[in-house]
C-alpha cells in the first residue's frame, strides 16, 4: 500500500461528502431523530482550537448517532451580530456587513477542512435579513403579549463619544475607545420580562438534573437567586426629607433575616439609589464625597464588590420602624441596585460584609442574636440562627421562631409584609449601535408605542449609516427615523435601538430544525420543531453557563406560551468542553501562545489534528496543547494505513474462537473490549481519550499475531470505532478493505471475552514481587503453590496467611 498522505485522503472524502450532501437529515424519517448542536461561532476572521475542540466533539456524536441508527440533524451557523464588527468599521474603515461576511467565508472553509458532518444546507448567520424578519415578528408577539416594555435604566453613557457603553467596554471606569470618564445616564430602554418566568425556571432546573454539568445548575440557580423574607419601609426624618427637597420621605427594603431586624444600626443605600442621586442633583454631598461617588458609579456594578469595600455617609437618618431610634444612611459600593430595591438594612453584628464596613467607619454594632450554645466572638459577625435578645416582645424566641412572628407583626400592623424574591431582574435588550437588529417599533405622537406591520418586515439596517464610534448610528441617520404610524397613518418615528445579541442565540437552535425551502415562510416550522427538539445535546463553553442558557430557557418558554412550541426546555443534554492552553495559560496573541489550526491541519492532518484534540484530556476538563502527543496520533493514524494490507478479507469474516491461538484470542479481547469501551464513552462518561487508548491497545494485539481473519475482523471494527474521530482515513480503508463508504453497530461475538489464562499478581505484605500466568481453571491451592514456586527464596520468612483474590492476585502475610 502507497504511504499515507493524510491532505489527498481528506481532501477526497471531503470533495465527496460535499459532493453527496451526506450529513442531511433525512425527510420523513421513520428514525429515531437525534440534535446535536454546538453553540455557534461568531465570525471574528479565524478559528482557533477553542472551535476546533468545540465541533470535533459535537461532530464526533454527530457520526456515532449516525452510525447507531439515528436520523441525525448536526448543523452549523454564525453568530454575527456585535460590537466587533463595528469596531472593524472605526479602526479600518470597513463596513461591518462586509468584514462579517468575508470572515464567514474565510472561517466556514476552515471548518470544513476537519471534515466536520454539519448539515450545510441549514447554514445561516444571524445577520442575514431573512432572519432579522423573522426575529422581529417573534418580538412583536413577545410585545402583544406583554413580555416587552420600556422603562428607565441606567447606562454606562461616554460624554465624549456620545453613545452608550456595554459593561465590558467600561476598563477602569472609562470609555474603551477614547479613555474619557463614564458616567451613568437614566436612560429608556426596552425589557424583556424574564422576571415573570424566575419561578419556572427555577422550578425546571430539577429537570435537567444528571443532564447538565451540576456546577452550570448551581450557577443559575444563583442568578435566579430565590429567597424569602420580609418587605418593609424606613421613613426618613424630617430634616432628611427637607435636605431631598421634600421629594422622598421613605425607601424600602427587603430582607431574608428579620430575626437581626432589632440589630440595624446603618442602611447601606446601591450608589445608583434614587436618594443617592437626588443627592447629586441637589449638590448637597461636598466635592470629595461626589468625587469618590462618581468614581464608584463608574466601576461597572460587578467590578465592585471583589474590591474593598468603601462608603460615603450621606448625612441622613431613617427611622427604625419598631424602635424609633434614627439610623444613618451610607451609599456603599457593595450593594446592588437591582437587588431588594438597591437599600440595605445593615446588621453589622449579624452579617459579614456589614461587619466589615461598620468595622472600618466606626458604626455601632448591636448584637441581638446569641449563639444557641453560648459560644461567641466579639471580633467577628455571628451569622448563623440563634436566640433572640435586646430584641423587645421577641426576646427569648428562636430564629427561625422570630422571623415569622415579626413578619406576622409587619403584615398585621400593615407596615410590611412576607415576599418571595429573585435576584433575577428583566432584561435589558436595547443598544444604541448599529450592526445589530432593528426594534421593530414605531413611536407614534397619537398612539405612543406600536410595532411596525408584519408584512413590512424586516426593519432592515441602512447601509449607508456612517459609523463613527460617536453616537448611535441609526439616531444620526437622514432618513432612517422617517415613517408612519401602521395604526392611525400619522408622521412618526422609527425606534432606533438595536437589540442585544443575546436575542440572536436565544432562538437560533429553532430555525435549524426547518429545512431551508420552508426558511421564507416563518421563524421556525412547528412540525419540524416538534420532530427535532428538544436539541439532544448541547456542547459549548462553561462561560455561556448562565446568560446565553438562561436567555435561551426564557425564550422557550415565551415561545411555548405563545403556542409556537409544546416543550418546556430547549437542551435536553449539556456538555460543557473546557478550555484549550498552552504552556499553562489560555491560548491568546498576547501571550504569543497561540496554535493555528490550518498549520496543525497541513503538518499532521485533520484527523490527527481532531485525534489529539479528543485524547488530550477529557472534554469537560481543560486541554494543555502537545505537539509531540500529537505527532503520536500522527504516527498511529500512519501504523492503522500500513497495517491495512493485513486484512485481505472483504467482509465481516467467521471465526471459531477455540481454534485461535491466545495471542490471536487476546487481538480479538482488545478490539471488543474498545468496541463495549466505544458504546461506553458515546453514552455514558464521553471520556475518549480512553476509547482512543483502547483502539491504540487493540491495534498493538493485532500486530502480535498474523491471522488474516483476526486481522479482517480487526479491521472492521476498529473503522467503525475510529470514524467519529478520524472520519477521512476510516472512510478510505473502510471502501478499499469492505466496499463500504458507511458505518454501523457492532455485534459482540459470544465467547470473545472468555480467557483461557489469567495473570496474578504476586505481593509479600501488599508489594507487588511477581506475576504468574496460569490456567483460568487453576484452583487456590495450584495457584500458592505456582506463586511460591515463582518467588523461590525471596519469600523467606514464616508465612502468617495465605490470600487470594480470584483472577487477580496472591498475597503472602509474612513475618
Amino acid at each position: 500500500m502507497e504511504a499515507y498522505q493524510p491532505q489527498d485522503v481528506e481532501a477526497k472524502w471531503r470533495k465527496i461528502w460535499e459532493k453527496q450532501n451526506a450529513f442531511e437529515p433525512e425527510a420523513n424519517s421513520a428514525k429515531p431523530k437525534k440534535y446535536v448542536l454546538s453553540m455557534f461561532p461568531y465570525p471574528s476572521g479565524r478559528i482557533h482550537m477553542g472551535h476546533v475542540r468545540n465541533y470535533a466533539i459535537s461532530d464526533a456524536f454527530a457520526r456515532y448517532y449516525r452510525s447507531s441508527g439515528f436520523n441525525v440533524l448536526h448543523p452549523m451557523g454564525w453568530d454575527s451580530f456585535g460590537m466587533p464588527a463595528e469596531n472593524a468599521a472605526i479602526k479600518r474603515g470597513i463596513h461591518p456587513k462586509k468584514w462579517t461576511y468575508d470572515n464567514i467565508d474565510q472561517m466556514r472553509g476552515e471548518l470544513k477542512r476537519l471534515g466536520l458532518s454539519f448539515a450545510w444546507s441549514r447554514e445561516f448567520a444571524t445577520s442575514d435579513p431573512l432572519y432579522t424578519k423573522h426575529e422581529q415578528a417573534l418580538f412583536i408577539d413577545l410585545w402583544n403579549m406583554g413580555l416587552i416594555e420600556k422603562k428607565a435604566g441606567l447606562l454606562n453613557w461616554c460624554p465624549k463619544d456620545q453613545t452608550v457603553l456595554a459593561n465590558e467596554q467600561v476598563i477602569e471606569g472609562k470609555c474603551w475607545r477614547c479613555d474619557s470618564p463614564v458616567v451613568l445616564k437614566e436612560m429608556n430602554q426596552y425589557y424583556f420580562k424574564i422576571s415573570k418566568y424566575a419561578a419556572e425556571l427555577l422550578g425546571d432546573l430539577k429537570k435537567l438534573e444528571g443532564k447538565w454539568a451540576n456546577q452550570v445548575l448551581i450557577q443559575q440557580e444563583n442568578w435566579i437567586g430565590r429567597s424569602e423574607g420580609l418587605e418593609f419601609s424606613f421613613a426618613l426624618d424630617s430634616d432628611s426629607i427637607a435636605k431631598l427637597g421634600k421629594e422622598i420621605d421613605n425607601f424600602g427594603v427587603f430582607t431574608t433575616r428579620a430575626d437581626t431586624i432589632y440589630g440595624v444600626t446603618y442602611c447601606a443605600l446601591a450608589p445608583e439609589h434614587s436618594i443617592v442621586r437626588k443627592l447629586q442633583a441637589l449638590k448637597t454631598l461636598d466635592s470629595a464625597d461626589l468625587s469618590r461617588l462618581e468614581k464608584i458609579q463608574r466601576t461597572p456594578p460587578k467590578e465592585r464588590g471583589g474590591g474593598e469595600k468603601e462608603g460615603i455617609a450621606l448625612g441622613l437618618n431613617a427611622i427604625h420602624p419598631l424602635t424609633g431610634e434614627k439610623i444613618p444612611l451610607w451609599c456603599a459600593n457593595f450593594v446592588l441596585s437591582e437587588y431588594g430595591g438597591g437599600a440595605v438594612m445593615s446588621v453589622p453584628a449579624h452579617d459579614s460584609r456589614d461587619f466589615d464596613f461598620a468595622k472600618k467607619y466606626g458604626l455601632p454594632i448591636k448584637r441581638v442574636i446569641a449563639p444557641i450554645d453560648g459560644g461567641d466572638k466579639a471580633d467577628e459577625a455571628f451569622t448563623q440562627d440563634g436566640v433572640l435578645e435586646k430584641s423587645g416582645d421577641f426576646s427569648d424566641l428562636k430564629s427561625a421562631e422570630a422571623r415569622e412572628a415579626i413578619a406576622t407583626y409587619f403584615e398585621n400592623a400593615k407596615i410590611g409584609k412576607s415576599v418571595i424574591n429573585y435576584k433575577l431582574k428583566d432584561w435589558g435588550i436595547s443598544r444604541q449601535r448599529y450592526w445589530g437588529a432593528p426594534i421593530p417599533l414605531i413611536i407614534c405622537p397619537n398612539c405612543g408605542i406600536v410595532p411596525e406591520k408584519k408584512e413590512n418586515l424586516p426593519v432592515a439596517l441602512p447601509e449607508d449609516a456612517q459609523i463613527t464610534g460617536e453616537g448611535n448610528p441609526l439616531e444620526n441617520h437622514p432618513i432612517f427615523k422617517e415613517c408612519v404610524c401602521p395604526k392611525c397613518g400619522a408622521k412618526a418615528r422609527r425606534e432606533t435601538d438595536t437589540m442585544d445579541t443575546f436575542v440572536q442565540s436565544s432562538w437560533y437552535f429553532l430555525r435549524y430544525a426547518t429545512p431551508r425551502e420552508l426558511w421564507e415562510k416563518e421563524p421556525f416550522d412547528k412540525e419540524a420543531t416538534e420532530r427535532f427538539l428538544p436539541v439532544d445535546l448541547y456542547i459549548g463553553g462553561i462561560e455561556h453557563a448562565i446568560l446565553h442558557l438562561l436567555y435561551a430557557r426564557f425564550f422557550t418558554k415565551a415561545l411555548r406560551d405563545a403556542g409556537r412550541l409544546s416543550f418546556d426546555e430547549p437542551f435536553s443534554s449539556l456538555l460543557t468542553q473546557g478550555m484549550v492552553l498552552k504552556d499553562g495559560a489560555k491560548m491568546s496573541k498576547s501571550k504569543g501562545n497561540v496554535v493555528d489550526p490550518d498549520d496543525m491541519i497541513e503538518r499532521f492532518g485533520a484527523d490527527a489534528t481532531r485525534m489529539f484534540i479528543l485524547f488530550a484530556a477529557p472534554p469537560a476538563k481543560e486541554l494543555e496543547w502537545n505537539d509531540n502527543a500529537l505527532e503520536g496520533c500522527r504516527r498511529f493514524l500512519n501504523r492503522l494505513w500500513n497495517n491495512a494490507e493485513n486484512a485481505t478479507i472483504c467482509a465481516l469474516p467467521a471465526i471459531a474462537q477455540n481454534a485461535l491461538t491466545g495471542a490471536e484470542k487476546l487481538a480479538r479481547r482488545k478490539v471488543y473490549e474498545a468496541a463495549v469501551k466505544y458504546e461506553e464513552v458515546f453514552e455514558k462518561t464521553y471520556a475518549f481519550n480512553t476509547l482512543i487508548a483502547a483502539c491504540m491497545e487493540a491495534l498493538n494485539a493485532l500486530q502480535a499475531q498474523n491471522n488474516e481473519k483476526v486481522w479482517s475482523e480487526g479491521y472492521f471494527v476498529l473503522l467503525t470505532l475510529l470514524e467519529p474521530i478520524a472520519p477521512h482515513i476510516c472512510y478510505e480503508l473502510s471502501e478499499r478493505l469492505f466496499n463500504r463508504t458507511f458505518f454501523s453497530p457492532i455485534a459482540i461475538p459470544e465467547g470473545v471475552f472468555e480467557q483461557d489464562s489469567v495473570t496474578y499478581a504476586i505481593q509479600i505484605n501488599g508489594k507487588l514481587r511477581g506475576e504468574v500466568a496460569l490456567d483460568i481453571r487453576a484452583t487456590n491451592d495450584e495457584i500458592i503453590v505456582a506463586a511460591k514456586n515463582k518467588l523461590g527464596e525471596r519469600l523467606g520468612a514464616t508465612i502468617v496467611k495465605e490470600i487470594v483474590v480470584p483472577k487477580k492476585l496472591v498475597n503472602f502475610v509474612v513475618k
